[in-house]
C-alpha cells in the first residue's frame, strides 16, 4: 500500500515503486473521468429536488460551487492522463493537486447536505441530505480507493457532516432515549461502521490487483529481455558459424575433385561423411538464422508463380537417396495438371524436404510415406502421410514451437534439433496458408498443408 508519506518522497522511491504511483495515478484519473456522467446526473438531481422544495438560492449557490469543482478535477484528470501518456509525470504534484481537489469537493458537497438539514428542521429525519452523504461515502471507496489519504480524507469531511447532521437533531431537540431522533443518530452510526469496512475492502482488494498487475509487467518485461538476449544470440551464433562452415565445404568439395591431388581410395569415404555433416551443419545455420530473421519480423519471402506439383515432385526425386538410406519407400500421387501458387519456391521446397524428411525419420523401416496434391475449392492441399509412431493428442504446441520434441531426453530414439515443423509452420504462414496434422498412436500421421490456388 502507498501511503501519503511514500508519495511525499518520490525522489527516494524506486521504480518499482514510482511506477506503482503513476499508475494509480492513471487509474484515478480514468476513473474519474468515466464517472462524470453519474456525478453530474446525481448533482442536478439533488440540487433541482433542493431547489424546488428548500431555498432555490441556496441550490443555485452551490450548483455554481459544485461546477467550480467538477471543472477542476476535470481538467486535473486530462493533465494527469496527459502527463502519464507523455512520460512527464510528477507524482508529488499530481498527488497534492487531487488531495486538493478532492478536499474541496467534499467540502461542497457536505456544506450542500448540511444546508439541506438546516432547511429541513429538527422533525424531518433528514432522508434525502443523509440518504447524498452515505451515497457519496459509497461512491467514494467503490471508486477513489487508490490513494489512502485522498479516500480518508474525502470519507473523514462526510462521516463529520454525517455525524453533525444527527448530533445537532439531539443537541437541539435534547430528546428522550426513547425518541427516534436518538434512533436514528444510532442508524447513522451502525451505517456509517458498513461504510468504512466498505472503504476497507475496496482498497485490500485494489492493493492486490495492482500487486498482481506489477508482477505480470515485469515477467513481461523479462520474458521481453530473455527473448531478445535469444534472438541476438542465435544471430551472432549463425553468422559467426556460416563463414567457416562455408569455407569448411568448400575445402572439402575442391578436395573430393582433385584439385589438391588424386584422392587416395581410403579417404574417399571420409571426404563423403565429412561433406555430409557440413552440409548438414549449414542447413542448421540456414535454419538458424530464418528463425531469427522471423523473430525480428524480417521474414521476406520473394514470390512467383510456381507450379506446386512439379515443386513437389522435384524435392521427392532429390529425397529418394535419403529414403534409400532408412529403407523407406516414397509413394507420389501428384495429377499431371498445373497446380499454381503465388510462393517464395526456395522455402516452399523447404517445407516439402522438412515434411518428407520428418516422415521418413519417424517411419519403421520398410515403411512407406505417401505424398498426394489435390485441389479443394480454391485451395491447394499437400498431405505427407506416414505410417510411423503418430502423435500423443494434444502434442500440437509442442510439435510447432522451436526445438520441441515430444521425447526431450539424451536417450531419444528420433535425433533432430526440432526446428523443422516451427520453420515449415513459419514459411506456410507466411504465405497466408495453413499446417495441421492427424495422427493416431502407433498407425501414422498425416501432414496436411494449405495454400491458396493462384491457377
Amino acid at each position: 500500500m502507498v501511503n501519503s508519506k511514500d508519495l511525499i518522497s518520490v525522489p527516494g522511491m524506486n521504480k518499482t515503486e514510482h511506477r506503482s504511483i503513476i499508475k494509480r495515478l492513471r487509474d484515478y484519473a480514468i476513473v474519474g473521468q468515466k464517472l462524470f456522467w453519474q456525478r453530474a446526473i446525481i448533482y442536478l438531481s439533488a440540487l433541482a429536488l433542493a431547489g424546488f422544495y428548500y431555498d432555490p438560492k441556496v441550490a443555485l449557490f452551490f450548483l455554481i460551487a459544485i461546477a467550480v469543482c467538477e471543472t477542476y478535477d476535470t481538467l486535473l484528470m486530462r493533465r494527469v492522463l496527459a502527463a502519464s501518456e507523455a512520460r512527464t509525470m510528477k507524482p508529488r504534484r499530481m498527488f497534492y493537486h487531487i488531495y486538493a481537489g478532492t478536499i474541496l469537493s467534499a467540502v461542497t458537497i457536505s456544506l450542500f447536505c448540511v444546508s439541506i438539514a438546516i432547511q429541513q428542521g429538527t422533525d424531518s429525519g433528514h432522508f434525502l441530505p443523509l440518504f447524498l452523504l452515505i451515497s457519496a461515502s459509497i461512491f467514494a471507496t467503490m471508486n477513489n480507493h487508490q490513494f489512502i489519504p485522498v479516500l480518508a480524507s474525502r470519507l473523514a469531511i462526510y462521516v463529520i457532516a454525517i455525524l453533525y447532521i444527527a448530533i445537532r437533531d439531539v443537541w437541539i431537540v435534547r430528546p428522550p432515549l426513547k425518541s427516534e431522533i436518538w434512533l436514528n443518530l444510532f442508524t447513522v452510526l451502525f451505517v456509517l461502521g458498513f461504510v468504512l469496512e466498505l472503504a476497507r475492502t475496496f482498497i485490500l482488494g485494489y492493493s492486490v490487483l495492482l500487486k498482481s498487475r506489477l508482477a505480470l509487467q515485469i515477467e513481461h518485461k523479462n520474458a521481453l529481455a530473455a527473448s531478445e538476449a535469444k534472438t541476438r544470440f542465435l544471430a551472432t551464433v549463425s553468422h559467426e558459424l556460416r563463414t567457416p562452415l562455408t569455407s569448411i565445404k568448400g575445402a572439402l568439395d575442391l578436395i573430393d575433385v582433385g584439385s589438391a591431388g588424386e584422392v587416395p581410395p581410403k579417404m574417399t569415404r571420409l571426404l563423403g561423411i565429412a561433406r555430409s555433416n557440413s552440409s548438414r551443419l549449414i542447413d542448421l545455420v540456414g535454419d538458424l538464422l530464418l528463425l531469427q530473421s522471423s523473430d525480428a519480423g524480417k521474414f521476406t519471402l520473394n514470390l512467383e508463380m510456381v507450379d506446386l506439383g512439379s515443386l513437389v515432385t522435384a524435392n521427392i526425386h532429390n529425397f529418394q537417396p535419403y529414403a534409400k538410406t532408412l529403407n523407406v519407400e516414397v509413394d507420389v500421387d501428384i495429377p499431371a495438371e498445373k497446380f499454381f501458387v503465388l510462393g517464395d519456391k526456395k522455402r516452399l521446397g523447404q517445407v516439402v524436404t522438412n515434411l518428407l524428411s520428418n516422415a521418413a525419420k519417424f517411419s519403421e523401416t520398410g515403411g512407406i510415406v505417401r505424398v498426394a496434391l489435390t485441389s479443394e475449392d480454391e485451395n491447394l492441399v499437400l498431405s505427407v502421410a506416414d505410417q510411423g509412431i503418430g502423435i500423443p493428442e494434444g502434442s500440437e504446441t509442442q510439435i510447432f514451437e522451436e526445438f520441441g520434441q515430444i521425447d526431450s531426453s539424451d536417450q531419444r530414439k528420433f535425433q533432430g534439433t526440432g526446428l523443422g515443423l516451427s520453420i515449415s509452420k513459419r514459411i506456410v504462414e507466411g504465405h497466408g496458408g495453413t499446417i495441421e496434422y492427424d495422427s493416431e498412436l502407433g498407425m501414422g500421421t498425416t501432414f496436411k498443408v494449405t495454400l491458396k490456388s493462384a491457377g
